[in-house]
Protein backbone atom coordinates (compact mmCIF):
# COMPACT_ATOMS: atom_id res chain seq x y z
CA UNK A 1 0.00 0.00 0.00
CA UNK A 2 1.54 2.95 -1.21
CA UNK A 3 1.48 5.98 2.06
CA UNK A 4 1.51 9.95 1.31
CA UNK A 5 4.15 11.62 3.62
CA UNK A 6 2.02 14.21 4.11
CA UNK A 7 1.21 15.33 7.73
CA UNK A 8 -2.15 12.54 8.42
CA UNK A 9 -5.46 14.47 8.54
CA UNK A 10 -6.87 13.62 12.70
CA UNK A 11 -10.75 12.50 12.50
CA UNK A 12 -13.22 10.84 14.58
CA UNK A 13 -14.02 7.43 13.85
CA UNK A 14 -16.94 6.38 12.43
CA UNK A 15 -19.14 2.81 12.42
CA UNK A 16 -17.91 2.54 8.67
CA UNK A 17 -14.14 3.31 10.10
CA UNK A 18 -14.61 -0.06 11.72
CA UNK A 19 -13.10 -2.82 9.75
CA UNK A 20 -10.42 -0.35 8.83
CA UNK A 21 -9.55 0.18 12.42
CA UNK A 22 -9.50 -3.00 13.81
CA UNK A 23 -6.96 -4.38 10.56
CA UNK A 24 -4.81 -1.64 11.61
CA UNK A 25 -4.81 -1.87 15.57
CA UNK A 26 -4.39 -6.24 14.86
CA UNK A 27 -1.43 -5.28 12.45
CA UNK A 28 0.15 -2.77 15.04
CA UNK A 29 -0.35 -5.04 18.29
CA UNK A 30 0.41 -8.41 16.51
CA UNK A 31 3.92 -8.79 18.80
CA UNK A 32 2.60 -6.40 21.79
CA UNK A 33 3.18 -8.90 24.96
CA UNK A 34 -0.11 -7.76 26.69
CA UNK A 35 -2.22 -8.99 24.26
CA UNK A 36 0.22 -12.12 23.40
CA UNK A 37 -1.32 -13.20 27.43
CA UNK A 38 -5.19 -12.65 25.71
CA UNK A 39 -4.73 -13.79 22.07
CA UNK A 40 -1.83 -16.34 22.30
CA UNK A 41 0.27 -17.06 18.98
CA UNK A 42 -1.40 -19.99 16.66
CA UNK A 43 -3.35 -20.24 13.40
CA UNK A 44 -5.81 -16.84 12.58
CA UNK A 45 -4.00 -14.84 15.48
CA UNK A 46 -3.94 -11.83 13.38
CA UNK A 47 -7.86 -12.14 13.02
CA UNK A 48 -8.57 -12.93 16.45
CA UNK A 49 -6.75 -10.37 17.13
CA UNK A 50 -9.27 -7.93 15.33
CA UNK A 51 -12.69 -9.62 16.44
CA UNK A 52 -11.20 -8.64 19.62
CA UNK A 53 -10.72 -4.99 18.79
CA UNK A 54 -14.10 -5.06 17.09
CA UNK A 55 -15.64 -5.94 20.57
CA UNK A 56 -13.87 -3.54 22.47
CA UNK A 57 -14.29 -0.43 20.29
CA UNK A 58 -18.26 -1.22 20.17
CA UNK A 59 -18.80 -1.42 23.68
CA UNK A 60 -18.28 1.76 24.02
CA UNK A 61 -15.42 3.67 22.27
CA UNK A 62 -16.60 4.25 18.56
CA UNK A 63 -20.51 4.48 19.85
CA UNK A 64 -18.84 7.08 22.59
CA UNK A 65 -17.10 9.06 19.89
CA UNK A 66 -13.68 8.94 21.82
CA UNK A 67 -11.93 7.01 18.96
CA UNK A 68 -9.41 8.81 16.48
CA UNK A 69 -8.11 7.69 13.23
CA UNK A 70 -5.24 9.25 11.25
CA UNK A 71 -6.46 9.09 7.48
CA UNK A 72 -4.00 9.68 4.48
CA UNK A 73 -5.13 12.47 1.56
CA UNK A 74 -7.32 9.65 0.23
CA UNK A 75 -9.16 8.80 3.24
CA UNK A 76 -7.12 5.32 3.67
CA UNK A 77 -6.69 4.74 7.99
CA UNK A 78 -2.98 4.95 8.96
CA UNK A 79 -3.44 4.47 12.52
CA UNK A 80 -6.08 4.77 15.71
CA UNK A 81 -6.21 5.89 19.53
CA UNK A 82 -8.60 4.52 21.21
CA UNK A 83 -9.92 6.56 24.38
CA UNK A 84 -11.75 5.62 27.63
CA UNK A 85 -13.44 8.90 28.70
CA UNK A 86 -13.77 9.26 33.12
CA UNK A 87 -16.32 6.93 33.99
CA UNK A 88 -15.15 3.93 31.84
CA UNK A 89 -17.27 1.72 30.26
CA UNK A 90 -20.70 0.36 31.63
CA UNK A 91 -20.68 -3.04 31.86
CA UNK A 92 -24.12 -4.17 30.21
CA UNK A 93 -22.61 -2.89 27.18
CA UNK A 94 -19.61 -5.26 26.98
CA UNK A 95 -21.82 -7.83 27.76
CA UNK A 96 -23.43 -7.23 24.55
CA UNK A 97 -20.36 -7.64 22.62
CA UNK A 98 -19.72 -11.36 24.65
CA UNK A 99 -20.64 -13.31 21.55
CA UNK A 100 -17.58 -11.47 19.35
CA UNK A 101 -15.38 -11.53 22.75
CA UNK A 102 -16.03 -15.61 22.93
CA UNK A 103 -15.22 -15.83 18.97
CA UNK A 104 -12.23 -13.96 19.57
CA UNK A 105 -10.87 -15.68 22.55
CA UNK A 106 -12.63 -19.05 23.26
CA UNK A 107 -14.34 -20.01 26.33
CA UNK A 108 -11.15 -20.64 28.66
CA UNK A 109 -9.68 -17.81 27.05
CA UNK A 110 -12.21 -15.15 27.89
CA UNK A 111 -12.00 -16.41 31.97
CA UNK A 112 -8.18 -15.52 31.53
CA UNK A 113 -8.96 -12.41 29.70
CA UNK A 114 -11.28 -10.95 32.71
CA UNK A 115 -9.15 -11.84 35.05
CA UNK A 116 -6.55 -9.75 33.72
CA UNK A 117 -8.55 -6.98 32.80
CA UNK A 118 -9.62 -7.06 36.46
CA UNK A 119 -5.91 -6.97 37.42
CA UNK A 120 -5.37 -3.70 34.71
CA UNK A 121 -8.61 -1.99 36.94
CA UNK A 122 -7.51 -2.31 40.15
CA UNK A 123 -4.03 -0.14 38.83
CA UNK A 124 -5.96 2.55 37.92
CA UNK A 125 -5.94 5.62 39.86
CA UNK A 126 -8.50 6.51 42.03
CA UNK A 127 -9.00 10.09 40.33
CA UNK A 128 -10.91 10.79 37.27
CA UNK A 129 -9.14 10.51 34.13
CA UNK A 130 -9.12 9.91 30.29
CA UNK A 131 -7.26 6.33 29.52
CA UNK A 132 -5.61 5.85 26.25
CA UNK A 133 -6.93 2.02 25.84
CA UNK A 134 -4.78 1.66 22.46
CA UNK A 135 -2.63 3.36 20.00
CA UNK A 136 -1.39 1.64 17.12
CA UNK A 137 0.08 2.71 13.47
CA UNK A 138 -0.24 -0.01 10.19
CA UNK A 139 3.44 -1.22 9.32
CA UNK A 140 3.55 1.16 6.16
CA UNK A 141 2.75 4.27 8.26
CA UNK A 142 5.23 3.94 10.91
CA UNK A 143 7.84 6.31 11.52
CA UNK A 144 5.97 9.20 10.03
CA UNK A 145 4.82 11.05 13.06
CA UNK A 146 0.83 9.23 12.74
CA UNK A 147 1.51 8.07 16.39
CA UNK A 148 2.63 10.96 17.87
CA UNK A 149 0.32 12.92 16.03
CA UNK A 150 -2.80 10.55 17.50
CA UNK A 151 -1.30 11.30 21.09
CA UNK A 152 -1.22 15.12 20.43
CA UNK A 153 -4.89 15.43 18.77
CA UNK A 154 -6.07 13.38 21.99
CA UNK A 155 -4.25 14.89 24.69
CA UNK A 156 -5.97 17.96 23.55
CA UNK A 157 -8.73 16.76 23.93
CA UNK A 158 -7.93 15.90 27.45
CA UNK A 159 -6.63 19.24 28.14
CA UNK A 160 -9.82 20.80 27.15
CA UNK A 161 -11.53 18.43 29.35
CA UNK A 162 -9.28 19.98 32.34
CA UNK A 163 -8.71 16.15 32.90
CA UNK A 164 -5.63 13.88 33.55
CA UNK A 165 -4.47 11.00 31.17
CA UNK A 166 -3.91 7.64 31.87
CA UNK A 167 -2.04 4.45 30.21
CA UNK A 168 -0.39 1.26 30.55
CA UNK A 169 2.94 0.83 28.29
CA UNK A 170 4.56 -2.15 26.94
CA UNK A 171 7.50 -0.57 25.69
CA UNK A 172 10.59 1.33 26.17
CA UNK A 173 9.97 3.03 22.69
CA UNK A 174 6.52 4.01 23.40
CA UNK A 175 7.20 4.75 26.97
CA UNK A 176 9.72 7.22 25.91
CA UNK A 177 7.23 8.73 23.57
CA UNK A 178 4.75 9.41 26.43
CA UNK A 179 7.57 10.88 28.87
CA UNK A 180 7.80 13.56 25.87
CA UNK A 181 4.28 14.26 26.16
CA UNK A 182 4.41 14.90 29.60
CA UNK A 183 3.15 11.22 31.41
CA UNK A 184 5.20 10.13 34.48
CA UNK A 185 5.94 6.43 35.21
CA UNK A 186 3.84 4.98 38.35
CA UNK A 187 5.46 1.69 37.88
CA UNK A 188 4.97 -2.19 36.38
CA UNK A 189 1.82 -4.18 36.80
CA UNK A 190 2.18 -7.32 38.02
CA UNK A 191 -0.27 -10.16 37.09
CA UNK A 192 -0.32 -10.22 33.93
CA UNK A 193 1.68 -13.30 33.12
CA UNK A 194 4.90 -13.10 31.55
CA UNK A 195 4.12 -9.22 30.77
CA UNK A 196 5.02 -6.46 32.64
CA UNK A 197 3.43 -3.05 31.66
CA UNK A 198 4.13 0.42 33.11
CA UNK A 199 1.45 2.27 34.08
CA UNK A 200 1.71 5.97 33.51
CA UNK A 201 0.10 9.13 34.43
CA UNK A 202 -0.12 12.76 33.63
CA UNK A 203 -1.98 15.20 35.54
CA UNK A 204 -4.41 17.54 34.72
CA UNK A 205 -2.66 20.44 33.60
CA UNK A 206 -1.81 23.23 35.99
CA UNK A 207 -2.54 20.50 39.02
CA UNK A 208 0.79 18.89 39.27
CA UNK A 209 -0.87 17.75 43.21
CA UNK A 210 -2.21 15.30 40.88
CA UNK A 211 0.82 13.22 40.28
CA UNK A 212 1.19 12.80 43.98
CA UNK A 213 -2.18 11.51 44.69
CA UNK A 214 -2.33 8.73 41.81
CA UNK A 215 1.04 8.00 43.14
CA UNK A 216 0.13 7.41 46.34
CA UNK A 217 -3.02 5.06 44.97
CA UNK A 218 -1.05 2.72 42.95
CA UNK A 219 -0.05 -0.88 44.19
Amino acid sequence: MRTDHAAPTIRTARAADLDDVTRVLAEAFAEDPVLAGFVPAGPRRRDRLALLFAALLRSGPLPDGTVDVAVDARGGVLGAAVWEAPGGIAAHRTLRQAPTFLRALGVMGAVRAAARLRTLDRARPGLPHWRLAEVGVGAAARGLGVGSALLAHGLARVDGDGSAAYLESSTARNRALYLRNGFAELGPLAGLGGSRPVAMWRPARGDARTRGRANAGTP
